[in-house]
């Protein structure tokens, strides 16, 4: 019955020593996703940014134009 037992035994710190390896490796894929996710993020955000920045040129020469059209005529 002992031997059984310790057979056991080594049978399950066997599947925990497994187990522990399939975590770490997995942690480690997660880890190299995240960073990848991570990069991929500024990179959107800077591309918001300098999307925003022409918006705002642009909204602001739309503005100009209505401003002198609605100046009214010129007198040339």
């Amino acid at each position: 019955m002992l031997e059984a037992t310790l057979s056991q035994l080594e049978q399950l710190v066997s599947d925990l020593v497994q187990q522990n390896q399939d975590l770490q490796n997995a942690h480690q894929a997660l880890s190299a996703e995240l960073a990848q996710a991570k990069d991929e993020n500024e990179s959107l955000q800077l591309s918001l940014m300098e999307q925003e920045e022409k918006q705002g040129t642009t909204v602001a020469r739309i503005q100009a134009l209505v401003e002198r059209v609605s100046a009214g005529p010129v007198n040339a």
